[in-house]
Formats: C-alpha cells, structure tokens, sequence
C-alpha cells in the first residue's frame, strides 16, 4: 500500500543509476508523482542494460534497474531535442522536485544550471547527486569512491586484499543525504516560500559515514586495517562461530558481564579463570586465543540450539543468512515491491523503513 504522506507533491527524476533514481523512488513510495526523463538515444538509463547472465535480454527492464525505479511514469525524451526540451522545461515548471546527477558542465550544456531551473520555477527545490566534491570533472563510480573514502582499505580481511562492500554503498549513503537535504528544503520552504538548490557528493557521503573509524583515527591515530568482521574496540564483536551443522553464526558481545554470560551459556567456565579473558581491552588484545578456545564450545550444538540460548538470554549473537534466507523470512516479506514496469514484473524492497504514527 503506497503511503499518501507526499500526495500532490511532483518530482522530475532526470537522474541514472542508483542514488537519484532512489531518492525519487523514496518520494514515489510515500505517494509523491514522480515523472522519469530517459533518453531514447541512448536506450534509457543505463542500469536498463545491466543485466545478470540468467536475465532476458531482449527485454527493456533489468532487476538492477527495478530495484531502484518505481511507482514512476517513464517518458522518454531527449535534452538536446528542442521540442523535447520544451516538454521538459513545462514539467520543471510544474514540479516541486528536479533530481539530477549530471555530469561536471553537463547542467550547463543543456540549459539546466540551478539558475536556469529556478528562472524556470522559483519554487522547486533542485536536489543534485555530485561525485567527487573535489575533484568535480572526474568519473565517479561506486567502487572508485570506496576506494579513495576509505573503505576497500578497511574491508576484506588480510589474506583478502581490499574488498569492495556487495552493493553500491557510496550510492546508497548519498542517496539518504540527498533525501534528508530534500527534507530540509521542503520545510525551510513551508517557512519562506522559496526554492533552494542541495547538493550531494558521493565523496562527502562516504567520508560522513566513516563514523567510529574516522574517529579512531582523529583522536588516536588509529589508521583501520582490514580485520575482516571484527571490531577494532570490542570483542568478541564480529567474530564467527560455526555450529555443528555448519552453519555461521557472529557474535556483537559488548561488555564484561554479557562476556560472562556467554562463557556460561557455551560451558566454558575454564576460559573465564584466565585474566587474559577479564576485560573488553585485554580479550581485543588476545582475541586470536580466545577465539581459538571458544570454537570448539560453538561445535557441540547447532546453530539454532545456539541462537535459542543466546535470543533467551539476552546475548547480541546473529544467525549468518544468504540472500534467500533473509528475502523468505518474515522480515522482508511486508518489504517486498511488486510492479509491471514495460510488461515485466519486477520486485523490489521498499526504501522506506519506517512507520510514521499520529497521535490522538
């Protein structure tokens, strides 16, 4: 059921790929009218094209493309097109919302700056998706960006190599940027009635996002290595156990007394005799040891046997699942977003998460 927290609000989604399309999705979601411009030269967006190997090529629409566009109208026009061009700049004229990600000059090249859309419509609110803020003419593409924000240094383990994260994650972190700015925008118009112009760049976002690890860094000089799942302040906190059915499971322990409890559940009082094990700091310094001495413990019993103990007593422990696992469990059943885009069915999550409750 589409929410109606954003009827008669219209947004023009000009954007590719990922983080635009998204933020527009979000907006669409919550029963905005969101009209996608796609280029007919060049055969629409390009994520239309990509396409895992068991896909149907012949048609128009792939799951990547799916998975970020829906409950849109698709038109298709072309910016260079002067009749086209026309159609575009009544529909800006008649929206709250333009969602770009133009590359660096190209705003310029077809008579979208800000300032030309807001010559256009004074009102609308012109909400852009950059990709690197410093170095603006560059080609930004989601593993470029975790690259140089860090995050394939952290990611991996050390036998690994940098590892990219399995989506889009730079996408992903400027696109909910981009939503909260919009956000802002819209309220700060409610007040005054004006347009505005907000920016994103995936480079800011992913640096935004680097969170306790930055802060690591800027006060102890701490520079993240790639620890696999592990934590650099807690353990055990990422490490993994598997059970005596093979299947993984990760423990986020983050204190002593959960630690204790632990050690109970598993029946390994004799590693809690041990003062290497005593406190969070000396089990990060000794986590090899501790980890070798607690995975036998984790073999006697299956893994549901385990999560049962550890959900019962209040032990942050989590069941490692594949991608089907969590697509057929509860969780994500009331997420999934079905829709025919071009004669294709196609599915999606939602990109909303949240539940919104007015009070009497």
């Amino acid at each position: 059921m589409i929410s109606s927290i954003f009827s008669g609000l219209k947004i023009l989604d000009l954007s590719t790929v990922l983080a635009g399309p998204s933020v527009a999705t979000f907006f669409a979601e919550l029963g905005a009218t969101v009209i996608k411009i796609e280029n007919p030269v060049t055969n629409g967006d390009v994520t239309r094209s990509w396409k895992l190997p068991g896909e149907n090529q012949k048609e128009r629409v792939s799951a990547y493309f799916s998975s970020i566009n829906y409950h849109k109208q698709y038109l298709w026009k072309n910016l260079s097109d002067t009749q086209d061009f026309l159609e575009i700049k009544k529909l800006i004229a008649d929206s709250d919302i333009l969602v770009v990600n133009f590359k660096h000059g190209d705003d310029l090249k077809f008579g979208l700056t800000p300032q030309q859309v807001h010559d256009i419509n004074p009102k609308i609110i012109y909400a852009a998706i950059q990709g690197f803020e410093t170095q603006p003419d560059r080609v930004a593409y989601d593993v470029v960006l975790q690259a140089e924000t860090g995050y394939m240094s952290m990611n991996g383990t050390p036998d690994s190599g940098p590892v990219k994260m399995p989506v889009a994650l730079m996408d992903v972190i400027a696109a909910h940027q981009l939503k909260e700015g919009i956000l802002c925008a819209l309220y700060q118009r409610q007040i005054d009635g004006r347009g505005s112009v907000v920016t994103c760049s995936l480079e800011k976002a992913g640096i935004s996002a680097l969170a306790n690890q930055a802060t690591n860094y800027l006060m102890a000089g701490h520079v993240a290595g790639r620890i696999g799942s592990l934590h650099p302040n807690i353990a055990p906190y990422g490490e993994i156990f598997y059970c005596s059915d093979q299947k993984p499971l990760v423990l986020a322990v983050g204190s002593d007394k959960q630690f204790l409890q632990l050690i109970e559940i598993l029946g390994a009082n004799e590693i809690t005799s041990d003062s290497i094990f005593s406190t969070n700091q000396q089990r990060v310094i000794h986590r090899k040891e501790m980890s070798e001495r607690m995975s036998p413990y984790f073999l006697q019993q299956s893994r549901q046997y385990w999560m049962d103990a550890f959900i019962s007593r209040g032990i942050p422990a989590g069941a490692i699942l594949n991608m089907e696992e969590v697509m057929t469990g509860n969780a994500a059943a009331s997420m999934i977003r079905e829709e025919e885009i071009d004669g294709v069915s196609t599915k999606r999550v939602s990109s909303v998460a949240f539940h919104i409750q007015s009070t009497q």
